[in-house]
């Protein structure tokens, strides 16, 4: 029977791992995009099941879905995610918002995104309100894409607020495509099992 090597073992280290738990963990300020394009900064936030707590300590806090926020980064490369922010005109003008049922989500498979992660093959990846994310893939979980925009910029997606996920030449890596598609199959990574 064929797999793909180490995926299992990755999935094991790193599928529950949260980056949100981590930029919790931090103290640092991080600019969340939120659906409406609206942004929060704050470094004061709680990961909740279901929910970001924001100004956790406070007198008021904000309560936010989820499936609101798009993307997050640490304040400070705010300036560089924002030159390299591009926008589909086309995507925006269908005034999609957050997809709260799991059906009418756009998935990427982890067989698909383990070999994009090991070749560090660039990837575009549009999101529901537009926005085109370039980068490498630097990690996954089970909610979280993590990229390396150009100069290494880091930013974490949340996999609900994916439209379409595609490398340089065009080629969809969405779950729709890949079940005919099946490139994970056709890398070097696909062996059989010993």
């Amino acid at each position: 029977m064929k797999h793909l090597k180490g995926l299992k073992e990755y999935l094991g280290q790193h599928y529950e791992e949260a980056v949100l738990d981590q930029a919790q963990a931090s103290g640092r300020e991080w600019v969340f995009h939120l659906h409406g394009d609206r942004s929060i900064v704050s470094a004061d936030f709680k990961n909740g099941q279901y929910e970001l707590i924001f100004g956790n300590s406070g007198p008021q806090p904000e309560s936010v879905h989820k499936t609101e926020v798009k993307f997050f980064y640490p304040q400070e490369q705010e300036a560089a995610v924002a030159k390299s922010l591009k926008l589909d005109k086309t995507v925006r003008a269908k005034g999609l918002g957050p997809l709260y049922y799991t059906r009418d989500r756009c998935f990427v498979k982890n067989k698909s995104l383990y070999p994009l992660m090991l070749d560090r093959e660039v990837v575009l990846v549009t999101l529901l309100e537009g926005e085109i994310l370039r980068g490498l893939i630097s990690g996954f979980n089970r909610y979280e894409i993590s990229l390396h925009l150009k100069g290494g910029v880091p930013v974490t997606l949340l996999r609900h607020a994916i439209y379409a996920f595609v490398n340089k030449k065009g080629r969809s890596f969405l779950k729709k495509d890949q079940e005919r598609l099946r490139d994970w199959q056709k890398t070097t990574y696909f062996i059989e099992a010993t």
